[in-house]
């Protein structure tokens, strides 16, 4: 089974760089054939996903040693300002497209929380391939990415807070505290 994972990965990824999409494209790409297309993947899925979780720990980890608490505390207001207002701005607007498809204000602000969310993986291994990391833009997105992933800590006991009070609206959880 693993050769069929690297053959399809031997191609996909070549042709999405070719195409331009970048690699990051090119296993996504591969993954949706092997997986939901071709059926290909079966009882192994559980061992691929601990695979999967250990390299984005890993990735997240070698971010924190490439990260001087110095540049961190430069990058501050960026932090704050972009980061924050990206999360608080995608998190309104989905929670109100939410809502006016009939969800409950609770569920309505877990969705909107759970897509403010974006893949620091992805993120950061495009603009890599792109030579864009050092740029101002780059440095800016690098932020935004940096702020969400100190933020899906609070927003996972927040949600987890939400799903218990499922059937109290949310002005009921705050009053009882």
């Amino acid at each position: 089974m693993d050769s069929i994972y690297l053959a399809v990965a031997v191609i996909a990824v070549p042709l999405a760089a070719r195409l331009g999409l970048g690699s990051v494209l090119g296993y996504l790409r591969a993954g949706i054939v092997i997986g939901p297309l071709l059926g290909l993947v079966g009882a192994e899925t559980k061992e691929l996903q601990h695979f999967a979780e250990f390299g984005i720990v890993m990735m997240l980890f070698l971010i924190g040693l490439e990260l001087e608490p110095r540049a961190l505390w430069d990058m501050r207001d960026r932090l704050i300002g972009l980061g924050g207002l990206q999360i608080d701005a995608t998190t309104l607007l989905i929670m109100g497209g939410a809502m006016i498809l009939g969800q409950p204000v609770n569920t309505a602000l877990a969705i909107g929380l759970i897509f403010s969310l974006s893949s620091t993986a992805i993120v950061l291994q495009t603009l890599s391939e792109k030579g864009l990391t050092q740029t101002g833009g780059g440095q800016n997105i690098f932020s935004v990415l940096l702020t969400q992933d100190i933020a899906v800590i609070p927003m996972l006991a927040f949600c987890h807070c939400l799903l218990c009070n499922l059937s109290r609206p949310l002005g009921q959880m705050a009053q009882s505290g």
